[in-house]
Parts: structure tokens; sequence; C-alpha cells
């Protein structure tokens, strides 16, 4: 995760004497001295030589469960979307229906007066179908008919299961409907299973939460506490059912093409042709039912628990999943576990955070377009897509030198790299959010009819011509991406500005933090995932079994080099879970450092402040990963975050680069000079 310093506010933080000289050292070297410890070796710990002083200088905010660079300049994006929404709320004939439908979307979520008088109130008419359900037959109608309710699409929460659509792993120009494991209040699978002090600790902690929201609801503890036990016994069925993380990241495991016929075959007891028919799914059609496993679990539990039982968990998943839309003490209790309990956090975020939070995301692209009107300008644009142009070709060249890879899967790795289409900035069409109503004075239904118009968008493209210019990120979202079937990388505006990326830093900082980022979302069409993808998307192996089998061996070293790093205590990094974000890390940096040697080829090399330009190309590299984080957050991030911690992200790349090592005269035997060198791409 990375975010962004975004210009509207320079000229408020330009007050700051520090932040001045920030500017001013920024604009010579593209690295930021202040931030380093240069009492540290480079060669033993570079993370700490890059960002030990802006560690130490930079504490967790209260509000935050992790803070670095990164989540500085994204608090600060945040400040400049809060100031488009508060323009936009401010009645004026002269708005136009999108700015108007921005700002009365924010002045509904910062109407906490209204909010707070409401209460839980906003669930009543929620709360009264569930229950008048009448057999667990009607289980799949409510399901239906209260989609937006329990179907936060935002976050991935649901009931029962994940419902929506997909492109045809098979055929990647078709969409099709999916179905997939889900209905779990926390965070993973594992959370449920694991035997360890703390994962105990963590689940009397759920428990006791559970109960508490059952409360706020208006049952007396005796029952709260028995409905709480209800839902954690429900619960962790679903889970011992569920596929892990790990089995996940194998996308052959994850896609099992069934018609309607079969789907109400594998799980009868729940009526499949009256919930497809009342979400509006065509009657023809195949359906991805990702985790067969976990529908002949829920199955299992349908016939098991009775209806009183499945009332129960209901209740539950529609409280849980609509808690921080509701009055402040559901907002205080869901806070208390999922911010403080699980992730360390001391306060939650103030209001007009948690609202600019939630129209990104409900109404992202709206925001987005005048996010990018006055934040990414066309030359930025340019000088960003000539870095990728100049990665890209470093890979054609990497591809052709490889020993281990046979003329026949280079050709294909070729083909397939040629036809990876570059999305910079923002879409060439805006979404159109015109048929989503937004009333100024109804916060929870505004929430809920947005979720309903995205959930019926993602079903409406079913049979529909493919939109390859589609986006998965808003435009002020401080991350990138790469999509295997759509075959592209995605690097919204929001990442492309500085300290991230600079148009007026040296090339040696700019390439070594986004051509660092740019090299890792490219290296992700051809990590463990994402290389069983063709060029047009489609899975499919085009590789011989003899060059399968050296990618793995050097897959392999990478996740046992990951594998031996201690995050806290006895927890140690999942490499098989990181391992496409390590190998993406690696090669992504390797693919910058050669597409940087080309462009300044012929070009003298300037010492500046110091440093080589060798130098000032890693130093921009670990600096954009300056992140400290609370115990609760490392902890989390073990189970579930597929991305290594940052100072292993750092310190794991580096180490196997001897271009680093020669920068910095890393002697052979220090930290920082691996004797097994890992190398993939």
């Amino acid at each position: 995760m990375r975010n962004a310093n975004l210009v509207l506010i320079l000229f408020l933080f330009l007050c700051s004497p520090v932040f001045a000289q920030s500017v001013s050292t920024k604009s010579q070297l593209g690295i930021d001295p202040d931030a380093m410890d240069t009492s540290a070796d480079p060669c033993t710990d570079f993370f700490t030589y890059s960002c030990g002083s802006w560690i130490k200088n930079n504490p967790i905010p209260p509000d935050e469960t992790a803070w670095g660079i990164s989540h500085k300049l994204q608090d600060d994006n945040k400040q400049i979307l809060r100031r488009i929404l508060e323009a936009a709320a401010a009645p004026d004939p002269a708005r136009d229906a999108t700015m108007q439908k921005i700002g009365d979307y924010y002045a509904a979520c910062m109407d906490e007066r209204a909010i707070e008088a409401a209460g839980a109130a906003p669930l009543k008419s929620a709360l009264e179908r569930i229950a008048m359900l009448h057999s667990k037959r009607d289980l799949a109608g409510v399901m239906a008919e209260t989609s937006a309710l329990f179907a936060d699409t935002g976050l991935g929460q649901s009931a029962l299961f994940l419902f929506s659509s997909e492109q045809d792993a098979i055929d990647s120009s078709q969409i099709i409907a999916v179905a997939d494991q889900g209905g779990l209040g926390l965070p993973d699978r594992d959370f449920y299973l694991n035997t360890d002090t703390k994962s105990v600790e963590l689940r009397k902690a759920y428990l006791a939460h559970v109960q508490q929201m059952f409360e706020l609801l208006g049952e007396n503890r005796e029952v709260a506490a028995r409905e709480a036990q209800t839902v954690m016994r429900i619960e962790t069925a679903l889970a011992k059912g569920s596929l892990t993380l790990v089995q996940r990241r194998d996308p052959r495991t994850i896609y099992h093409k069934m018609t309607r016929q079969q789907l109400q075959a594998l799980a009868p007891s729940f009526h499949w042709n009256e919930y497809l028919a009342k979400v509006g799914l065509p009657r023809e059609g195949s359906l991805d039912v990702s985790a067969p496993e976990f529908f002949k679990t829920l199955n299992a539990e349908l016939e098991k628990e009775d209806l009183q039982n499945w009332k129960t968990y209901l209740r539950w998943r529609l409280v849980n999943i609509n808690a921080p839309n509701l009055s402040s003490a559901f907002v205080d209790a869901d806070f208390d576990f999922y911010g403080k309990t699980l992730g360390g956090a001391e306060k939650i975020e103030p209001r007009w955070k948690r609202c600019v939070e939630s129209a990104d995301q409900d109404l992202g692209e709206a925001l987005g377009r005048a996010y990018v009107e006055k934040n990414f300008t066309p030359e930025a644009k340019q000088q960003v897509l000539k870095i990728v142009t100049q990665i890209e070709a470093a890979m054609q060249r990497d591809i052709e030198s490889l020993s281990w890879m046979t003329p026949a899967t280079k050709a294909k790795a070729q083909e397939k790299l040629h036809a990876v289409a570059n999305k910079i900035g923002y879409p060439d069409k805006w979404r159109d959010y015109s048929a989503l109503t937004v009333d100024r004075n109804d916060h929870l239904g505004n929430v809920l009819r947005a979720r309903a118009f995205e959930f019926h968008r993602q079903l409406g493209k079913i049979g529909k011509p493919l939109d390859r210019g589609e986006w998965d990120m808003t435009p002020p979202t401080v991350n990138a991406y790469y999509s295997s079937q759509m075959n592209d990388i995605n690097f919204p505006a929001g990442i492309l500005q500085p300290p991230l990326f600079n148009p007026g830093a040296d090339d040696a900082s700019n390439y070594g933090d986004t051509g660092g980022t740019i090299g890792h979302e490219l290296t992700h069409g051809f990590d463990d995932e994402g290389r069983q993808f063709d060029s047009q998307g489609n899975l499919r192996d085009w590789w011989t079994a003899a060059d399968a089998k050296e990618f793995e061996q050097r897959a392999s070293c990478v996740s046992d080099q990951y594998s031996q790093y201690v995050i806290i205590d006895d927890v140690k990094i999942n490499g098989k879970l990181t391992l496409g974000e390590d190998v993406a890390d690696l090669g992504g940096l390797m693919l910058a450092y050669m597409a940087w040697q080309g462009e300044i080829k012929g070009k003298e090399p300037q010492t500046i402040g110091g440093f080589s330009p060798e130098q000032r190309f890693f130093i921009a590299f670990g600096q954009g990963w300056c992140t400290s984080r609370r115990d609760e957050e490392m902890r989390l991030r073990a189970t579930v975050d597929p991305h290594s911690p940052p100072n292993f992200r750092v310190n794991g790349v580096v180490s196997n680069m001897p271009e680093f090592q020669r920068a910095f005269q890393c002697k052979s035997g220090a930290a920082m000079v691996r004797q097994n060198r890992c190398r993939v791409w």
C-alpha cells in the first residue's frame, strides 16, 4: 500500500520550515536526507539506513494502526478530497449534477445529529423481515431482497456467501456470475481455527463484541450471550469449509464452472433459482462456484442449525456490516473491536475522514474526476508513460537474456508482455452515477443505495461485451495493481504524486520509487499466479514443463528467503502467502534499475548531496516504504496480508541485488549480501 502527497496542500506546508527544507532537498535529490539514519550501516540494515530518522520522528498517530511516509501522504490526500466535498456540499445553484451528488452524499454523512437521532431505526425494516422468516426455505428470498444490506462489496463483507460477476477465467472476453465463500465476521478463516494464545484471546474478545452488538439491538445480557455463541458456532463451521489464503493463490483452485442445476445439487438446502431470479440474473448461463467445499459446508449447516439460529446469524451480519454507518453507540463498539483490538488504534478517525473514505468508496469516479482536474497534469501522465514504456522494454530484454527459459516459452512471454495495456491516472470514460439516488438527509440510505447500485452494476455486466477500459481503483487511490485477466497495469493519479513521483526530481529517485512500483505491477503478470494466464487473460498453460520447473525452483528461493523473517515474537512471514508480492518486489526493482540505466546512458553521473546516482536510486526505493506498525497490526497482517512487512520488502530485495552491493560497497558476508541470491526475472 502506498499513499500520495498532493499539490493542493503544498502552500500550507510551505509555511513549515521543516517541510520547506524537505521540498528543497527533494527538488535536488529526489530523496530526503532528514529521513535517514546515517549512523546505521546500509550493508547491515538498509531499511533503517533509509528510514530510521523518519520513523523515530514520526510516531504512529492515535487514530492509525500504522504510519509511514505513504500513510502521511494519504492523510494529506484526504484533506484535498475533503475540500472538494465541502465545496460541493455548500448549496450552490451553479453546481452540476455530479458535484451536487457527491456534495449531498458528504453532507448526509457529516450530519451526526440526524444519524444519532436515528439510532438503529434504519435497520428496523430489515430486522422485521428477518423476524418474519417462516422457514429456512425463505432464506434465499430474504438474502436477495436485502442484498444491499448484506453485501458491502467495498469491504468484501457478506452474509452466507459472496455473489458478484467476474471475467470467465477460461474465456476472459466473457462475464459470468461468481459465488464465493464468505459470511465471516473475523478477517479470515484462520482466526477461528488457530490455537495459539493470541488467537484464543482474540476469539474471546470477538465473542464479547458480538454479544455487545446484540445488546445494542435491545437484547438482555443473557440472551445476547447465547446468541453470540450461536454466531460463533456457525461462523466457525463456515470457516472450516473455507479455502486458506494460500490455497486461493492458485487460480485453478478457485475456478469451478457450473450450471444452475449443478449448484443446486451442490447446496440443495438453499433455493438458488429463487435467489438468482430475485437478484436479476439472466435465466441462462453458467456460474463460477469458486469454493465448492464451502457451499457443501454451508448446506450442511443449513440442514443442521434451526431457523431461529439462522435468524440470529442474519441479525448479527446485518448489524455487523452496517455498524459504521449507524449511531455512535454502534460505531464506537465496532471500532473498539475492529480498530482497537484487531488493529491497535487508540482512537477512531474523525468523522470527516470516515466520510471522505465512504464517498470515495461509493462515488469514487465522480469524486475522482474532480480530483484529477486539479492534481494530475497531462505532462505528468506522459512522463509516467515514458517510464512505463522503458520498463516494459527492459523486461523484453530481460526475457530475451534468460538462460533458464526455452525459446518457445520466451516467445509466449514476449507475446504477453506486448499485449499488456497501460492505464495511467484515470479512466478514459468516467462512470455514470445518474441512476444512483442520493438524499442529503439519509446517510445510511445513501450507502445502501450505492451498494445496490454497485451490486446490480456488476451483475449487469453478465452477457455483455467486456469493457477493458474499466478500473478497479478510484483515481485518488494511493495504490496500483495488475489484473491477470485484463492483462493490464493500473496506476491511479493518487500514487503518481510527490514525493512518490516527482516530475522535478532527478531520474534516479523517480525510477527507484515509482519505477520500482511500475516494475512490480508488470512483474505480477509473470509471478506464480500471473504466469498462468496468457496474453488475452485466459487461464491457459503456455509454459513447457521444463520451464515451469525452472520457474518454481527460482520462486522457491524467494519463498524460502522470506519465510525466515520474523515479524513479531515468534511469528514469521508466510512465504507461500507473500510469494507473488515478493517476486514482484524483486523483479520490479531489477527492471526499474535496468530501465534507469538505459535512460542515463551517455550522461555524466552526478554526485548530489554526497550520494551517487546509484545510491539515490536505492535510497528512493527504501524511503518509499518508511513505515512503522502497531503490534496488533503486525499480527493481523501476518495472517491475511499477501505483502511482506515494509522493512523486509526493502531489505529482502536489495540483499539479492549485486547492483546494490556495488553502490554501497558492501562486503561479502554482510547482512545485505545474500550468498544464495534469488532471482526469477
